[in-house]
């Protein structure tokens, strides 16, 4: 099959390196987003809608319909709780399990599999919960009101990004990915406070159920089990043994999430999806769809299986049915009077809006100036100042840990209002220092750059046509990138079209995920330094699979090279500045992935299969060459 006629989904047809990949990743961010934002927006209609509810003649309807005791039986035993419990303790740990799953994905194939990039996001979330703790301290030191700390440690993902969409740049990719990496963070420890500092007296018994589950999850990923029946079934044990146990359920999900397998998808699966799906495509019978349907499930991860099932229905679902069950303070009988001369009321307030903004900012700040790592391009310290701000929105953890801290209704009600007094607060906070940062500190956008930072330089380029053609397409690459080999006819193709009017050049980007890309980039510029830079370019990608340094030495004698020169020309240090060059221009023009292609000298963004480049070339019209 040709490249033209592999239609390539641009979310499921790049290899990532250090960072999540703008172009590549556009439009799964853009869907993430959406969900998100809409989840803040029904988050907060149920809010008002649990407001005006505990306020209104029918409040005493409100109280009682969260105390209707619901009962789940299976013989003589079963589960028994009000409908409060079963969202809190039941509906809100899927929550946290897709959480779990979300986390899990990012430190395999995600934005934390580069653990230098991880520094600053990781300073700054544990300083962003640091110093909302100590303010929230200092004013309330001790006594009942002092269990309250864990209320202005967390952030609500979802509202987050949603008051963000609104009132942050137009083009915010990196900050937000930035901030979904510091989040995470924060959602382990908060998860962690939840389920070790909020719980009650403990079982052991269940506890070790709890604990065989865990290590049958672990055993599941180690045999590579892809179904996802099994892992739902032990996640469903494990979660009602832990609501045995005394700890809080939410435990549960966070970690059953953690240990629920994420890949990028296998090369053979991939191959064997499509012909499983061209089989079908010939002969559409019941077997034979029963065949393709499993293998094209098997392509794809159970953890990236198990959020797109859950992701969308915890958002617009179970977080508006936690805010409506746990939002509604009934302010009369003078519970607001009360809550603002409350110290602590003001301690959430003062530690979520105040504390997370300049936790958030210090700890960034200081990891940048000590050098500890830096922050992603595109995103300027007035970016973290008001991401951190936003990061004030503690809801929906929040809300959760005041439910679990305080027995007493007053103290309850006096939190809650300082949560949803915050929330308003914060997110007028981040509005200001977003226009702050834009007019002050001209930092408007926080994206990627789409511009080739280094010009086609025919003298060490690698080109195939013309060396003043009028048209221009650069691809990054790595040869181990199962991706890369599947659009590596796309150059032919290209030229076949165009002719003359096409210039076509090729540069290296070997990841980190891949552990020969690296010798296989520097044996195509040894084999070049003999002029065997194309010959060795098609057999490397041939032989995907096979790129030990005794096979590149068979694949140097099989295309003709002086072998024993192209061993000693692998440790050349014009062959390392080479690749390194090409790396450091891949950083430089915000390249993440590969493949990656810049027409003219413009980011390629969307689908790399031959068509859509041909319309994205024949769009770019007569150009220059760049060089």
């Amino acid at each position: 099959m040709s490249a033209a006629e592999v239609e390539i989904d641009p979310d499921q047809s790049s290899c990532k390196g250090s960072q999540a990949f703008e172009a590549q990743s556009s439009r799964s961010l853009r869907d993430f987003m959406r969900t998100e934002s809409g989840s803040a927006g029904m988050l907060v209609v149920a809010a008002l809608i649990a407001l005006v509810w505990a306020n209104s003649p029918w409040s005493e309807s409100y109280v009682d319909l969260w105390h209707t005791e619901l009962a789940i039986r299976f013989g003589d035993g079963g589960l028994t709780m009000d409908l409060h419990h079963w969202i809190n303790d039941g509906l809100m740990v899927v929550f946290f399990f897709v959480i779990g799953l979300e986390v899990r994905k990012e430190f395999a194939i995600g934005e934390l599999t580069d653990r230098s990039r991880v520094v600053v996001p990781l300073v700054a979330g544990i300083t962003g919960m640091l110093v909302p703790a100590a303010i929230f301290l200092a004013l309330n030191p001790s006594g009942e009101q002092a269990a309250g700390w864990g209320a202005v440690i967390g952030t609500d993902t979802a509202f987050l990004l949603g008051v963000m969409a609104l009132v942050g740049p137009a083009v915010s990719t990196q900050l937000r990915i930035f901030l979904l990496t510091l989040t995470v963070i924060d959602d382990i420890v908060a998860v962690s406070v939840i389920g070790i500092v909020y719980s009650d007296g403990l079982s052991l018994g269940a506890l070790g159920v709890a604990a065989l589950c865990l290590v049958v999850l672990v055993v599941l990923d180690r045999f590579a089990v892809w179904q996802a029946a099994p892992y739902v079934l032990v996640v469903l044990v494990l979660w009602v043994a832990t609501l045995e146990s005394g700890v809080h359920a939410s435990i549960a999900g966070m970690v059953s999430g953690l240990l629920v397998p994420a890949l990028d998808p296998r090369r053979v699966d991939v191959e064997e999806a499509a012909r499983t799906f061209r089989a079908f495509r010939q002969s559409p019978m019941p077997g034979v769809q029963r065949t393709a349907r499993r293998s094209l499930t098997r392509a794809i991860s159970v953890n990236e299986r198990l959020q797109e099932a859950l992701h969308t229905p915890t958002s617009h679902v179970v977080v508006p049915l936690f805010a409506l069950a746990n939002a509604g303070v009934d302010l009369r009988d003078g519970v607001l009077g009360d809550a603002l001369a409350s110290r602590l009321m003001w301690g959430i307030v003062l530690g979520l809006v105040v504390g997370k903004a300049l936790g958030i900012f210090v700890g960034a700040f200081a990891s940048v100036r000590l050098g500890w790592g830096r922050l992603p391009q595109g995103v300027g310290l007035g970016h973290t100042l008001a991401g951190g701000a936003l990061s004030g929105i503690g809801f929906t953890v929040s809300l959760l840990i005041i439910s679990l801290a305080f027995e007493s209704t007053r103290l309850q009600d006096q939190a809650r209002v300082g949560v949803l007094l915050a929330a308003v607060l914060a997110s007028l906070a981040g509005w200001a220092a977003f226009r702050f940062s834009a007019r002050f500190l001209g930092q408007t956008d926080a994206a990627l750059p789409r511009t080739l930072s280094q010009p086609v330089d025919p003298a060490r380029d690698h080109v195939v046509g013309p060396v003043d053609a009028e048209l221009t397409l650069v691809e990054y690459l790595d040869y181990e990138c199962p991706f890369c080999a599947r659009v590596s006819g796309v150059g032919d193709e290209l030229r076949a079209h165009f002719g003359d009017r096409l210039r076509y050049v090729t540069r290296h980007l070997p990841l980190p995920v891949h552990p020969h890309s690296e010798l296989a980039a520097l044996a195509s510029e040894a084999a070049s330094l003999q002029g065997r830079f194309w010959e060795m370019h098609a057999v490397l990608f041939a032989h995907q699979d096979e790129l030990e340094l005794e096979d590149l030495v068979g694949y140097a004698a099989e295309i003709g090279l002086d072998v024993e020169r192209f061993m000693r020309d692998l440790d050349d240090d014009d062959v390392h500045r080479h690749v390194a060059h090409d790396v450091a221009s891949a950083e430089e023009s915000g390249v993440r992935g590969t493949p990656t292609f810049f027409i003219g000298d413009t980011r390629h963004i969307g689908p790399h299969d031959a068509r859509s480049l041909i319309v994205a070339l024949e769009q770019q019209g007569v150009g220059r060459p760049i060089g």
